[in-house]
Protein backbone atom coordinates (compact mmCIF):
# COMPACT_ATOMS: atom_id res chain seq x y z
CA UNK A 1 0.00 0.00 0.00
CA UNK A 2 0.98 3.28 -1.03
CA UNK A 3 0.06 7.21 -0.06
CA UNK A 4 -0.51 9.68 -2.39
CA UNK A 5 3.14 11.10 -2.82
CA UNK A 6 4.22 7.62 -3.41
CA UNK A 7 5.68 6.14 0.00
CA UNK A 8 4.75 2.94 1.10
CA UNK A 9 2.06 3.11 4.33
CA UNK A 10 3.45 0.87 6.81
CA UNK A 11 6.41 1.85 7.58
CA UNK A 12 5.14 5.38 8.22
CA UNK A 13 2.28 4.10 10.25
CA UNK A 14 4.67 2.24 12.85
CA UNK A 15 6.91 5.19 13.03
CA UNK A 16 4.10 7.58 14.24
CA UNK A 17 4.03 8.19 17.69
CA UNK A 18 0.41 8.89 18.14
CA UNK A 19 -0.43 5.40 15.89
CA UNK A 20 1.93 3.54 18.25
CA UNK A 21 -0.11 5.36 21.19
CA UNK A 22 -3.04 4.65 19.79
CA UNK A 23 -2.38 1.15 19.03
CA UNK A 24 -0.97 0.37 22.41
CA UNK A 25 -4.24 2.19 23.82
CA UNK A 26 -6.60 -0.29 21.89
CA UNK A 27 -4.60 -3.23 22.98
CA UNK A 28 -4.75 -2.09 26.30
CA UNK A 29 -8.42 -2.14 25.91
CA UNK A 30 -8.29 -5.38 23.82
CA UNK A 31 -6.01 -7.55 26.14
CA UNK A 32 -7.95 -5.76 29.35
CA UNK A 33 -11.74 -6.74 27.93
CA UNK A 34 -9.99 -10.42 26.87
CA UNK A 35 -8.73 -10.52 30.82
CA UNK A 36 -11.53 -9.50 32.47
CA UNK A 37 -13.59 -12.01 30.09
CA UNK A 38 -11.26 -14.70 31.36
CA UNK A 39 -10.87 -13.95 34.68
CA UNK A 40 -14.77 -13.50 34.82
CA UNK A 41 -15.18 -17.34 33.15
CA UNK A 42 -12.32 -18.69 35.14
CA UNK A 43 -13.80 -17.37 38.07
CA UNK A 44 -17.06 -18.78 37.28
CA UNK A 45 -15.94 -22.21 35.91
CA UNK A 46 -14.16 -22.23 38.70
CA UNK A 47 -16.70 -22.13 40.98
CA UNK A 48 -19.31 -23.88 39.54
CA UNK A 49 -16.71 -26.90 39.27
CA UNK A 50 -15.68 -26.28 43.21
CA UNK A 51 -20.02 -26.71 43.77
CA UNK A 52 -19.90 -30.08 41.63
CA UNK A 53 -16.82 -31.43 43.43
CA UNK A 54 -18.12 -30.55 46.79
CA UNK A 55 -21.62 -31.57 46.48
CA UNK A 56 -20.02 -35.40 44.21
CA UNK A 57 -17.37 -35.76 47.53
CA UNK A 58 -20.24 -34.79 49.91
CA UNK A 59 -23.02 -37.46 48.25
CA UNK A 60 -19.70 -40.31 47.79
CA UNK A 61 -18.99 -39.69 51.56
CA UNK A 62 -22.51 -40.19 52.82
CA UNK A 63 -22.71 -43.43 50.64
CA UNK A 64 -19.45 -44.73 52.23
CA UNK A 65 -20.50 -43.55 55.74
CA UNK A 66 -23.21 -46.20 55.34
CA UNK A 67 -20.68 -49.16 54.28
CA UNK A 68 -18.43 -48.27 57.04
CA UNK A 69 -20.94 -47.55 59.69
CA UNK A 70 -21.92 -51.03 59.62
CA UNK A 71 -18.46 -52.71 58.89
CA UNK A 72 -17.06 -53.73 55.85
CA UNK A 73 -16.73 -57.62 55.76
CA UNK A 74 -13.05 -57.20 54.62
CA UNK A 75 -10.07 -55.48 55.92
CA UNK A 76 -10.60 -52.00 56.38
CA UNK A 77 -6.95 -50.76 54.15
CA UNK A 78 -8.56 -53.23 50.93
CA UNK A 79 -12.07 -51.74 51.20
CA UNK A 80 -10.24 -48.25 51.17
CA UNK A 81 -8.58 -48.92 48.27
CA UNK A 82 -11.37 -49.94 46.45
CA UNK A 83 -13.58 -47.34 47.63
CA UNK A 84 -11.55 -44.85 46.40
CA UNK A 85 -11.61 -46.16 43.21
CA UNK A 86 -15.19 -46.36 43.63
CA UNK A 87 -15.29 -42.40 44.64
CA UNK A 88 -12.27 -41.76 42.23
CA UNK A 89 -10.88 -39.99 45.20
CA UNK A 90 -8.39 -40.17 47.94
CA UNK A 91 -10.35 -41.94 50.64
CA UNK A 92 -8.78 -41.68 54.44
CA UNK A 93 -10.15 -43.49 57.87
CA UNK A 94 -8.90 -41.47 60.65
CA UNK A 95 -9.23 -43.05 64.44
CA UNK A 96 -10.41 -41.21 67.01
CA UNK A 97 -7.30 -40.21 68.17
CA UNK A 98 -6.21 -38.99 64.67
CA UNK A 99 -4.30 -41.72 63.78
CA UNK A 100 -4.64 -43.25 60.03
CA UNK A 101 -6.74 -46.60 59.83
CA UNK A 102 -6.53 -46.70 56.43
CA UNK A 103 -5.73 -44.84 52.88
CA UNK A 104 -6.82 -45.34 49.75
CA UNK A 105 -3.38 -44.51 48.32
CA UNK A 106 -0.76 -44.18 50.79
CA UNK A 107 0.57 -46.65 53.52
CA UNK A 108 -1.30 -45.79 56.64
CA UNK A 109 2.41 -46.27 58.80
CA UNK A 110 3.92 -43.48 56.88
CA UNK A 111 1.09 -40.92 57.64
CA UNK A 112 1.72 -38.47 60.20
CA UNK A 113 -1.35 -37.94 62.49
CA UNK A 114 -4.38 -35.72 61.31
CA UNK A 115 -5.71 -34.74 64.36
CA UNK A 116 -3.72 -31.06 63.63
CA UNK A 117 -5.81 -31.05 60.11
CA UNK A 118 -8.90 -28.24 60.28
CA UNK A 119 -11.19 -30.54 58.14
CA UNK A 120 -10.68 -33.33 60.99
CA UNK A 121 -11.30 -31.10 63.85
CA UNK A 122 -14.08 -29.99 62.30
CA UNK A 123 -15.73 -33.70 62.07
CA UNK A 124 -14.46 -34.17 65.73
CA UNK A 125 -16.73 -31.93 66.47
CA UNK A 126 -19.69 -33.26 64.60
CA UNK A 127 -19.77 -31.09 61.62
CA UNK A 128 -19.45 -32.66 58.34
CA UNK A 129 -16.71 -29.76 56.84
CA UNK A 130 -15.53 -29.22 52.88
CA UNK A 131 -12.19 -27.22 52.82
CA UNK A 132 -9.21 -26.18 50.04
CA UNK A 133 -5.89 -26.49 51.27
CA UNK A 134 -1.88 -28.09 50.44
CA UNK A 135 -1.45 -31.21 51.93
CA UNK A 136 1.30 -31.96 53.87
CA UNK A 137 2.62 -34.85 52.40
CA UNK A 138 2.73 -34.12 48.86
CA UNK A 139 2.97 -30.33 48.80
CA UNK A 140 -0.38 -29.84 46.37
CA UNK A 141 -3.38 -28.09 46.68
CA UNK A 142 -6.28 -30.72 47.37
CA UNK A 143 -10.07 -30.27 48.08
CA UNK A 144 -11.32 -32.18 51.04
CA UNK A 145 -14.63 -33.28 52.63
CA UNK A 146 -14.35 -34.74 56.11
CA UNK A 147 -17.21 -36.66 57.71
CA UNK A 148 -17.89 -37.68 61.17
CA UNK A 149 -18.75 -41.53 61.15
CA UNK A 150 -19.18 -45.04 63.30
CA UNK A 151 -16.95 -47.29 62.53
CA UNK A 152 -18.05 -50.94 63.63
CA UNK A 153 -20.98 -49.00 66.26
CA UNK A 154 -18.23 -47.41 67.72
CA UNK A 155 -18.48 -43.57 67.28
CA UNK A 156 -15.44 -41.23 66.97
CA UNK A 157 -14.15 -42.25 63.89
CA UNK A 158 -13.89 -39.60 60.56
CA UNK A 159 -13.62 -40.66 56.59
CA UNK A 160 -12.45 -37.83 54.64
CA UNK A 161 -12.11 -37.79 50.67
CA UNK A 162 -9.80 -35.80 48.47
CA UNK A 163 -9.49 -34.50 44.78
CA UNK A 164 -6.38 -32.83 43.35
CA UNK A 165 -6.90 -29.28 42.77
CA UNK A 166 -5.54 -29.67 39.29
CA UNK A 167 -8.73 -31.47 38.08
CA UNK A 168 -10.00 -27.95 38.11
CA UNK A 169 -7.75 -26.40 36.11
CA UNK A 170 -6.78 -29.50 33.46
CA UNK A 171 -11.27 -29.19 33.15
CA UNK A 172 -11.34 -25.88 32.25
CA UNK A 173 -8.29 -25.59 29.97
CA UNK A 174 -10.01 -26.26 27.21
CA UNK A 175 -12.40 -23.59 27.63
CA UNK A 176 -9.65 -20.73 27.98
CA UNK A 177 -7.57 -21.79 25.25
CA UNK A 178 -10.67 -21.31 22.78
CA UNK A 179 -11.63 -17.94 24.41
CA UNK A 180 -8.00 -16.72 24.22
CA UNK A 181 -8.33 -17.77 20.35
CA UNK A 182 -11.41 -16.13 19.22
CA UNK A 183 -10.32 -12.86 20.76
CA UNK A 184 -6.67 -12.61 18.99
CA UNK A 185 -8.44 -13.58 15.90
CA UNK A 186 -10.96 -10.92 16.26
CA UNK A 187 -8.57 -8.21 17.70
CA UNK A 188 -6.12 -9.00 14.59
CA UNK A 189 -8.71 -8.68 12.27
CA UNK A 190 -10.08 -5.39 14.05
CA UNK A 191 -6.39 -3.92 13.84
CA UNK A 192 -6.27 -4.92 10.35
CA UNK A 193 -8.90 -2.61 9.28
CA UNK A 194 -7.87 -0.14 11.62
CA UNK A 195 -4.32 0.00 10.50
CA UNK A 196 -5.92 0.88 6.67
CA UNK A 197 -8.41 3.71 8.26
CA UNK A 198 -5.63 5.67 9.90
CA UNK A 199 -2.68 5.28 7.26
CA UNK A 200 -3.29 8.40 5.56
CA UNK A 201 -3.76 10.15 8.64
CA UNK A 202 -0.15 8.72 10.01
CA UNK A 203 1.33 10.29 6.86
CA UNK A 204 -0.01 13.85 6.89
CA UNK A 205 0.89 13.65 10.69
CA UNK A 206 4.57 12.91 10.08
CA UNK A 207 5.36 15.14 7.56
CA UNK A 208 3.97 18.46 9.72
CA UNK A 209 5.91 16.85 12.46
CA UNK A 210 8.81 16.79 9.97
CA UNK A 211 7.84 20.53 9.36
CA UNK A 212 7.52 21.78 12.81
CA UNK A 213 10.64 20.23 14.13
CA UNK A 214 12.86 22.07 11.04
CA UNK A 215 11.48 25.89 12.18
CA UNK A 216 13.65 26.12 14.85
CA UNK A 217 16.75 24.08 13.30
CA UNK A 218 18.87 27.62 11.85
CA UNK A 219 20.73 24.91 9.63
CA UNK A 220 17.60 23.49 7.72
CA UNK A 221 16.55 25.71 4.82
CA UNK A 222 12.56 26.09 5.14
CA UNK A 223 10.53 24.77 2.27
CA UNK A 224 6.55 24.99 1.90
CA UNK A 225 4.03 22.51 3.30
CA UNK A 226 2.74 20.72 1.02
CA UNK A 227 -0.84 19.10 2.00
CA UNK A 228 -3.80 17.55 -0.45
CA UNK A 229 -6.96 19.95 -1.07
CA UNK A 230 -9.47 19.35 1.81
CA UNK A 231 -10.68 21.60 3.84
CA UNK A 232 -9.95 19.45 7.00
CA UNK A 233 -8.15 20.62 10.38
CA UNK A 234 -4.66 19.01 9.15
CA UNK A 235 -4.93 21.38 6.05
CA UNK A 236 -5.61 24.14 7.48
CA UNK A 237 -2.50 23.83 9.97
CA UNK A 238 -0.42 23.39 6.97
CA UNK A 239 -1.29 26.69 5.91
CA UNK A 240 -0.56 28.56 8.87
CA UNK A 241 2.84 26.82 9.32
CA UNK A 242 4.02 27.89 6.09
CA UNK A 243 3.01 31.66 6.72
CA UNK A 244 4.79 31.50 9.86
CA UNK A 245 7.96 29.67 8.93
CA UNK A 246 10.16 32.04 7.50
CA UNK A 247 9.74 34.74 10.13
CA UNK A 248 10.06 32.50 12.87
CA UNK A 249 13.51 31.03 11.29
CA UNK A 250 14.67 34.73 11.29
CA UNK A 251 13.22 35.09 15.19
CA UNK A 252 14.67 32.23 16.36
CA UNK A 253 18.25 32.46 14.49
CA UNK A 254 18.47 35.78 15.71
CA UNK A 255 17.41 34.99 19.38
CA UNK A 256 19.91 31.74 19.44
CA UNK A 257 22.93 33.79 18.17
CA UNK A 258 22.31 36.68 21.00
CA UNK A 259 21.03 34.13 23.94
CA UNK A 260 24.94 32.84 23.20
CA UNK A 261 26.34 35.73 23.09
CA UNK A 262 24.99 37.20 26.23
CA UNK A 263 25.44 33.78 28.66
CA UNK A 264 28.95 33.41 27.16
CA UNK A 265 29.61 36.87 28.80
CA UNK A 266 27.69 37.00 31.83
CA UNK A 267 28.83 33.62 32.53
CA UNK A 268 32.62 34.60 32.61
CA UNK A 269 32.17 37.88 34.29
CA UNK A 270 34.45 38.06 37.36
CA UNK A 271 31.66 40.11 38.94
CA UNK A 272 28.62 37.87 40.76
CA UNK A 273 25.43 38.70 38.02
CA UNK A 274 21.80 37.90 39.48
CA UNK A 275 18.86 38.68 37.91
CA UNK A 276 15.95 38.52 39.43
CA UNK A 277 11.84 38.86 38.37
CA UNK A 278 9.07 40.42 39.68
CA UNK A 279 8.49 37.91 42.43
CA UNK A 280 11.99 37.85 43.59
CA UNK A 281 12.67 34.58 42.05
CA UNK A 282 16.00 33.48 40.39
CA UNK A 283 16.08 33.92 36.74
CA UNK A 284 19.85 33.96 36.13
CA UNK A 285 23.12 33.53 38.23
CA UNK A 286 26.48 33.11 37.05
CA UNK A 287 28.97 31.32 39.08
CA UNK A 288 30.80 34.50 40.14
CA UNK A 289 27.46 34.96 42.10
CA UNK A 290 27.12 31.53 43.30
CA UNK A 291 30.75 31.07 44.59
CA UNK A 292 29.88 34.39 46.42
CA UNK A 293 26.75 33.23 48.38
CA UNK A 294 28.16 30.13 48.65
CA UNK A 295 26.06 27.61 46.73
CA UNK A 296 26.68 24.71 45.02
CA UNK A 297 25.81 23.31 41.25
CA UNK A 298 23.25 24.74 39.16
CA UNK A 299 19.97 26.90 40.22
CA UNK A 300 17.01 25.29 39.81
CA UNK A 301 14.96 27.78 37.64
CA UNK A 302 12.41 30.35 38.90
CA UNK A 303 14.00 29.55 42.60
CA UNK A 304 13.12 31.90 45.07
CA UNK A 305 15.81 34.40 46.33
CA UNK A 306 15.45 33.87 50.09
CA UNK A 307 16.49 29.95 49.26
CA UNK A 308 19.38 30.45 47.56
CA UNK A 309 20.82 34.28 50.00
CA UNK A 310 19.27 35.22 53.45
CA UNK A 311 21.13 38.42 53.23
CA UNK A 312 18.43 40.78 54.17
CA UNK A 313 20.04 44.09 52.53
CA UNK A 314 20.45 42.54 49.07
CA UNK A 315 17.02 41.55 49.01
CA UNK A 316 15.78 45.26 50.08
CA UNK A 317 17.93 46.77 47.52
CA UNK A 318 16.32 44.25 44.78
CA UNK A 319 12.85 44.70 45.87
CA UNK A 320 14.09 48.76 45.93
CA UNK A 321 14.70 48.70 42.22
CA UNK A 322 11.61 46.86 41.41
CA UNK A 323 9.19 48.90 43.13
CA UNK A 324 10.35 52.41 42.27
CA UNK A 325 12.15 51.35 38.96
CA UNK A 326 15.43 53.46 39.53
CA UNK A 327 19.15 51.84 39.70
CA UNK A 328 20.84 51.94 43.12
CA UNK A 329 24.60 51.11 44.65
CA UNK A 330 25.35 49.84 48.17
CA UNK A 331 27.77 47.95 49.79
CA UNK A 332 26.75 44.90 51.37
CA UNK A 333 28.57 42.07 53.51
CA UNK A 334 27.50 38.62 52.31
CA UNK A 335 27.15 36.74 54.77
CA UNK A 336 30.06 33.71 54.99
CA UNK A 337 32.99 32.47 57.15
CA UNK A 338 35.22 34.84 55.28
CA UNK A 339 32.88 37.69 55.80
CA UNK A 340 33.21 38.93 52.10
CA UNK A 341 32.31 42.81 51.37
CA UNK A 342 30.47 43.35 47.89
CA UNK A 343 29.60 46.77 46.23
CA UNK A 344 26.42 45.91 44.45
CA UNK A 345 24.86 47.58 41.16
CA UNK A 346 21.21 47.06 40.67
CA UNK A 347 18.86 48.29 37.91
CA UNK A 348 15.29 47.61 36.66
CA UNK A 349 15.65 44.89 33.53
CA UNK A 350 12.24 45.58 31.75
CA UNK A 351 11.21 42.69 28.97
CA UNK A 352 7.89 43.36 26.79
CA UNK A 353 6.72 40.35 28.88
CA UNK A 354 7.52 40.95 32.58
CA UNK A 355 9.87 43.37 34.62
CA UNK A 356 12.30 42.41 36.87
CA UNK A 357 16.14 43.07 38.41
CA UNK A 358 19.81 42.93 37.56
CA UNK A 359 22.25 43.09 40.30
CA UNK A 360 26.36 42.84 39.48
CA UNK A 361 28.38 41.93 42.37
CA UNK A 362 32.04 43.81 42.42
CA UNK A 363 34.08 41.95 45.37
CA UNK A 364 35.75 44.62 47.14
CA UNK A 365 36.97 42.45 50.82
CA UNK A 366 40.60 42.64 49.25
CA UNK A 367 40.64 46.57 48.73
CA UNK A 368 39.26 47.12 52.15
CA UNK A 369 41.02 44.78 53.91
CA UNK A 370 44.17 46.48 52.37
CA UNK A 371 42.30 49.97 53.02
CA UNK A 372 42.27 49.30 56.48
CA UNK A 373 46.45 47.43 56.44
CA UNK A 374 47.12 50.98 55.16
CA UNK A 375 45.39 53.29 57.70
CA UNK A 376 46.56 50.89 60.38
CA UNK A 377 49.95 50.45 59.61
CA UNK A 378 50.11 54.43 59.18
CA UNK A 379 48.51 55.39 62.17
CA UNK A 380 50.94 53.10 64.40
CA UNK A 381 53.90 54.20 62.79
CA UNK A 382 52.76 57.86 63.11
CA UNK A 383 52.54 56.91 66.76
CA UNK A 384 55.61 54.44 66.99
CA UNK A 385 57.33 57.56 65.39
CA UNK A 386 55.88 60.76 67.32
CA UNK A 387 57.34 59.94 71.09
CA UNK A 388 60.81 59.43 69.82
CA UNK A 389 60.60 62.21 67.45
CA UNK A 390 58.97 64.81 69.75
CA UNK A 391 61.61 63.46 72.34
CA UNK A 392 64.48 64.23 70.21
CA UNK A 393 63.11 67.77 69.27
CA UNK A 394 62.08 68.95 72.74
CA UNK A 395 65.72 68.41 74.05
CA UNK A 396 67.29 69.31 71.09
CA UNK A 397 65.28 72.90 71.46
CA UNK A 398 66.07 72.96 75.20
CA UNK A 399 69.75 72.42 74.58
CA UNK A 400 69.54 75.14 71.79
CA UNK A 401 68.13 77.96 74.35
CA UNK A 402 70.86 77.62 76.99
CA UNK A 403 71.16 73.87 78.40
CA UNK A 404 73.93 72.99 76.09
CA UNK A 405 75.76 75.20 78.47
CA UNK A 406 74.30 73.71 81.61
CA UNK A 407 77.24 71.07 82.70
CA UNK A 408 75.23 68.90 85.23
CA UNK A 409 72.28 68.30 82.50
CA UNK A 410 73.46 68.42 79.11
CA UNK A 411 75.11 65.10 78.73
CA UNK A 412 71.90 64.09 80.27
CA UNK A 413 70.24 65.56 77.37
CA UNK A 414 72.13 64.12 75.07
CA UNK A 415 72.17 60.34 76.27
CA UNK A 416 67.98 60.87 75.79
CA UNK A 417 68.53 62.06 72.58
CA UNK A 418 70.84 58.99 71.72
CA UNK A 419 68.47 56.56 73.19
CA UNK A 420 65.37 57.63 71.35
CA UNK A 421 67.81 58.12 67.87
CA UNK A 422 68.61 54.16 68.67
CA UNK A 423 64.62 53.73 69.58
CA UNK A 424 64.07 54.91 65.93
CA UNK A 425 66.91 52.91 64.37
CA UNK A 426 64.91 49.59 65.62
CA UNK A 427 61.93 50.45 64.69
CA UNK A 428 63.52 51.10 60.98
CA UNK A 429 65.25 48.13 61.67
CA UNK A 430 62.16 46.06 62.13
CA UNK A 431 60.61 47.70 59.47
CA UNK A 432 62.28 46.92 57.02
CA UNK A 433 62.61 43.30 57.96
CA UNK A 434 58.83 42.78 58.67
CA UNK A 435 58.58 44.42 54.46
CA UNK A 436 61.18 42.05 53.67
CA UNK A 437 59.47 39.37 54.84
CA UNK A 438 56.44 39.79 53.73
CA UNK A 439 57.53 40.57 50.51
CA UNK A 440 58.92 36.97 50.48
CA UNK A 441 62.00 38.59 48.71
CA UNK A 442 64.50 37.52 48.52
CA UNK A 443 63.18 33.27 49.06
CA UNK A 444 64.01 31.86 52.64
CA UNK A 445 66.97 29.05 51.65
CA UNK A 446 66.18 26.34 53.84
CA UNK A 447 68.77 23.79 55.30
CA UNK A 448 69.67 22.01 57.97
CA UNK A 449 70.06 23.67 61.27
CA UNK A 450 70.83 22.39 64.47
CA UNK A 451 68.62 23.80 67.46
CA UNK A 452 71.13 23.70 70.01
CA UNK A 453 73.31 25.41 68.24
CA UNK A 454 70.89 28.24 67.43
CA UNK A 455 69.38 28.65 70.91
CA UNK A 456 72.95 28.46 71.60
CA UNK A 457 73.75 31.88 69.95
CA UNK A 458 70.40 33.45 70.62
CA UNK A 459 71.33 32.88 74.39
CA UNK A 460 74.56 34.26 74.07
CA UNK A 461 73.27 37.91 72.58
CA UNK A 462 70.27 37.98 75.01
CA UNK A 463 72.34 37.34 77.75
CA UNK A 464 73.83 40.76 78.54
CA UNK A 465 70.20 42.23 78.60
CA UNK A 466 69.43 39.60 80.71
CA UNK A 467 72.04 40.10 83.28
CA UNK A 468 70.93 43.77 83.33
CA UNK A 469 67.61 43.01 84.57
CA UNK A 470 68.77 40.27 86.89
CA UNK A 471 66.94 37.94 84.56
CA UNK A 472 68.30 33.57 84.59
CA UNK A 473 68.25 32.18 81.57
CA UNK A 474 68.26 28.14 80.68
CA UNK A 475 68.14 25.90 78.26
CA UNK A 476 67.26 22.29 78.17
CA UNK A 477 66.66 19.33 75.83
CA UNK A 478 67.90 17.32 73.11
CA UNK A 479 69.71 18.10 69.83
CA UNK A 480 67.05 18.26 67.13
CA UNK A 481 67.84 18.73 63.60
CA UNK A 482 65.63 21.29 61.28
CA UNK A 483 64.84 22.66 58.02
CA UNK A 484 65.37 26.60 58.78
CA UNK A 485 67.34 29.29 57.64
CA UNK A 486 69.91 29.41 60.70
CA UNK A 487 70.53 33.35 60.66
CA UNK A 488 66.39 33.89 60.62
CA UNK A 489 65.97 31.35 63.54
CA UNK A 490 67.91 32.59 65.22
CA UNK A 491 66.76 36.02 64.98
CA UNK A 492 63.15 34.72 65.84
CA UNK A 493 64.70 33.02 69.07
CA UNK A 494 66.46 36.24 70.22
CA UNK A 495 63.17 37.99 70.00
CA UNK A 496 61.45 35.72 71.93
CA UNK A 497 63.82 35.76 74.44
CA UNK A 498 64.52 38.91 74.64
CA UNK A 499 60.78 39.28 75.17
CA UNK A 500 60.81 37.09 78.11
CA UNK A 501 63.57 39.18 79.76
CA UNK A 502 62.27 42.51 79.69
CA UNK A 503 59.00 41.41 81.16
CA UNK A 504 60.04 39.48 83.67
CA UNK A 505 60.64 40.75 87.34
CA UNK A 506 64.29 40.92 89.25
CA UNK A 507 65.52 37.26 90.06
CA UNK A 508 63.08 35.87 87.28
CA UNK A 509 63.85 32.66 84.85
CA UNK A 510 63.56 32.48 81.09
CA UNK A 511 63.18 29.07 79.98
CA UNK A 512 64.48 27.22 76.69
CA UNK A 513 63.30 23.82 75.69
CA UNK A 514 63.61 21.75 72.84
CA UNK A 515 61.94 18.20 71.94
CA UNK A 516 60.27 16.09 69.40
CA UNK A 517 56.78 15.66 69.29
CA UNK A 518 55.27 12.57 67.04
CA UNK A 519 57.54 11.60 64.19
CA UNK A 520 58.30 15.19 62.57
CA UNK A 521 57.49 18.19 64.83
CA UNK A 522 60.12 19.37 66.70
CA UNK A 523 59.38 22.52 69.47
CA UNK A 524 61.25 25.00 70.71
CA UNK A 525 59.95 26.41 73.52
CA UNK A 526 60.61 29.83 74.97
CA UNK A 527 58.84 30.34 78.46
CA UNK A 528 59.24 32.76 81.56
CA UNK A 529 57.88 33.80 84.81
CA UNK A 530 56.85 37.66 84.27
CA UNK A 531 53.64 39.52 84.03
CA UNK A 532 51.90 37.32 81.56
CA UNK A 533 49.22 38.38 78.87
CA UNK A 534 45.79 38.99 79.79
CA UNK A 535 43.51 36.24 77.69
CA UNK A 536 41.75 38.98 75.74
CA UNK A 537 44.77 40.02 74.40
CA UNK A 538 46.06 36.53 73.23
CA UNK A 539 44.48 36.62 69.70
CA UNK A 540 46.29 39.87 68.76
CA UNK A 541 49.64 39.70 70.20
CA UNK A 542 51.34 38.58 66.86
CA UNK A 543 49.87 42.00 64.91
CA UNK A 544 52.26 44.73 64.14
CA UNK A 545 52.70 47.25 66.81
CA UNK A 546 50.31 45.77 69.10
CA UNK A 547 51.22 45.97 72.70
CA UNK A 548 49.79 44.43 76.02
CA UNK A 549 51.31 47.03 78.71
CA UNK A 550 52.16 50.14 76.31
CA UNK A 551 54.27 52.02 78.81
CA UNK A 552 56.50 49.08 79.98
CA UNK A 553 56.68 48.16 76.40
CA UNK A 554 58.32 51.27 75.15
CA UNK A 555 60.42 51.85 78.63
CA UNK A 556 61.83 48.60 78.00
CA UNK A 557 62.71 49.54 74.58
CA UNK A 558 60.29 47.49 72.23
CA UNK A 559 59.46 48.39 68.74
CA UNK A 560 55.78 46.36 68.82
CA UNK A 561 57.26 44.39 66.23
CA UNK A 562 58.97 41.91 67.38
CA UNK A 563 56.47 39.18 67.57
CA UNK A 564 54.83 39.88 64.52
CA UNK A 565 58.15 39.27 63.23
CA UNK A 566 58.75 35.81 65.00
CA UNK A 567 55.41 34.73 63.20
CA UNK A 568 56.45 35.76 59.56
CA UNK A 569 59.55 34.02 60.27
CA UNK A 570 58.52 31.29 61.33
CA UNK A 571 55.74 30.60 58.84
CA UNK A 572 58.63 31.83 55.69
CA UNK A 573 59.98 28.22 57.34
CA UNK A 574 56.61 26.25 56.90
CA UNK A 575 56.22 26.26 60.55
CA UNK A 576 54.09 27.58 63.42
CA UNK A 577 54.18 29.59 66.47
CA UNK A 578 51.58 29.13 69.47
CA UNK A 579 51.73 31.03 72.49
CA UNK A 580 50.27 29.93 76.28
CA UNK A 581 49.78 32.76 78.76
CA UNK A 582 48.45 33.65 82.56
CA UNK A 583 47.68 36.81 84.02
CA UNK A 584 50.91 37.05 86.77
CA UNK A 585 52.36 34.21 86.19
CA UNK A 586 54.11 33.81 82.76
CA UNK A 587 53.88 33.35 78.79
CA UNK A 588 55.04 30.35 76.77
CA UNK A 589 55.85 30.71 73.30
CA UNK A 590 56.57 27.50 71.11
CA UNK A 591 57.90 27.39 67.72
CA UNK A 592 57.00 24.22 65.45
CA UNK A 593 59.66 23.31 62.81
CA UNK A 594 59.51 20.49 60.73
CA UNK A 595 62.19 17.70 61.66
CA UNK A 596 65.30 17.25 59.45
CA UNK A 597 65.51 13.44 59.00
Amino acid sequence: MRSEDGPALIPVIFKSRIFRKQIAAAFLIWAGALGGLSLYWMHASARALRENIGDRLRLETNLLVGELTSGPNEPLETWAKRAGARADAHVTVIAPNGAVLADSQLDPSRVENQATQPEVQAAFAGRATAIERQSGMSGADFYFFAAPTRYRGLPGYVLRLAIPRRVLAETATPGHRSIWLAALLTGIAALFVWGLLQARLAVRIERLKDFSASLTDPLVSIQALREPQSEDELALLSVSLNRASSQMHNLVERFSAESSRSEAILSSMVEGVLAVDMELRVTFSNASFLRAVGASGPVPDRLPLLQLVREPALVELLTHVLVNGESARERIELFSPEGRSFEVEAAPLVTRSQRGAIAILHDVTELERLERVRRDFVANVSHELRTPLTAIQGYAETLLDGALEDEENNRKFLKTIKAHAIRLNNISSDLLTLSELESKQPAIRTETVSVREALAAAVRAVEPTAALHHVQITSEGDDFNVLADRIRLEQALINLLDNGVKFNHAGGTVRAETKLSGEDDVQIGVSDDGIGIPSQDLPRIFERFYRVDKARSREAGGTGLGLAIVKHIVERMNGRVEVQSQLGKGSTFTIHLRHAS
